[in-house]
């Protein structure tokens, strides 16, 4: 009689797997594209709007100009008012 244990075919399959996953992710990623800007640039006015809508009408410049800073006020306002629930107390 055999008294060996049977193979497990899944767990070999699993460790190949784990193995294969850690070679290709120790592996460095090839720089594609490296003039691209990673970030977008900080502020409303940062990027010229006639470079990236060109066929926007100026009155639909502005007022996706004036759309964006307010939400971006009223995010402020929102999150201004998170932080004093959360940590400041109120004597």
């Amino acid at each position: 009689m055999n008294n060996q244990p049977p193979l497990n075919w899944m767990g070999l399959l699993l460790l190949a797997a784990l193995l294969r996953m850690g070679y290709e992710l120790s592996q460095p990623v090839p720089a594609r594209n490296e003039g691209m800007v990673r970030l977008l640039p900080t502020g409303i006015g940062a990027v010229h709007s006639e470079a990236s809508w060109p066929g926007l009408q100026p009155w639909q410049r502005k007022a996706s100009e004036k759309a964006v800073e307010n939400y971006a006020a009223a995010q402020e306002r929102k999150w201004r008012r998170w932080n004093e629930s959360m940590f400041e107390r109120s004597s």
